[in-house]
């Protein structure tokens, strides 16, 4: 059990993975270059736990001393007390949820081995919103996704603000990156997947038809919000796929339609 300490100073060090949480690009580059990563909420934490995540500190206002009383006795890293004022004079923003703890990352396995037992994966494009990417991880995890591969330039899963939108499903489902990109696409078409791209182009087809036909390993490929796949993406897919539209709405946001896709392909198993 790590005993609680009270903490007054925000410039104390052992307070530094805490810093600056709402500056992204520091944040971006200082995460994955440190190791860490920022669980925020009791839910996510113990999530990340559960997961097989190692703990490095945790931060508490004191009214969440209670709530998380059970993770402190286990914990076997530094549990840092401090009012909530002092929580945002460090972090940036008011830390309404109350709890904090900064995770060690772990190296990310190659995408050969995560499609050796998949039969469900998304392969995502340029997705560098992390509320998307946190939509899109929830949705995967909820709907029974296998795995997800993503492009060089897609943004960090573990970034706070994607794993907090996700509800710690970034922790459940396994991810890795496809290098170099478009032509890793290759290595997913050697696994046995089928490579369907979705698109609203009025040409694709639906994708509740293909599904149904019953395909044995299926990747669906998803793009960027507004800009979709690239065309390079779009040539490398065998089949283009559309959700179709009513009431003149031409496509959903890819989060939304991340869900109806995956919905699709794993009720089709």
């Amino acid at each position: 059990m790590s005993e609680p300490s009270a903490i007054t100073d925000p410039a104390d060090p052992r307070l530094a993975d805490y810093t600056g949480l709402t500056d992204v690009e520091l944040r971006r580059r200082r995460e994955p270059a440190e190791g860490l990563f920022i669980a925020e909420g009791e839910k996510v934490v113990r999530r990340a736990l559960a997961a097989g995540y190692r703990m490095r500190s945790m931060l508490l206002t004191p009214k969440w001393l209670e709530v998380m009383a059970d993770v402190i006795a286990e914990a076997d890293a530094p549990v840092h007390v401090v009012e909530p004022d002092l929580a945002e004079a460090v972090t940036g923003y008011h830390v309404h949820r109350g709890a904090l703890a900064s995770m060690e990352r772990r190296p990310l396995p190659d995408a050969a081995d995560l499609l050796a037992g998949a039969r469900r994966v998304a392969v995502l494009e340029g997705l560098v919103d992390h509320t998307n990417l946190g939509a899109i991880f929830r949705s995967a995890a909820a709907l029974g996704m296998d795995a997800v591969l993503l492009s060089p330039d897609c943004a960090d899963p573990l970034y706070r603000r994607a794993v907090k939108v996700s509800m710690g499903g970034v922790f459940a489902v396994p991810y890795a990156r496809l290098e170099p990109w478009p032509a890793a696409l290759e290595t997913v078409r050697a696994a046995g997947f089928e490579l369907l791209a979705l698109t609203p182009a009025e040409t694709a087809v639906d994708l509740a038809s293909l599904v149904h036909e019953g395909r044995a390993r299926t990747a669906l490929m998803l793009g960027a919000e507004g800009d979709g796949l690239t065309r390079q993406a779009l040539s490398a897919a065998d089949h283009a796929v559309r959700i179709p539209m009513a009431h003149g709405i031409d496509s959903l946001n890819v989060g939304a339609a991340a869900a109806v896709a995956f919905y699709a392909v794993t009720a089709a198993r």
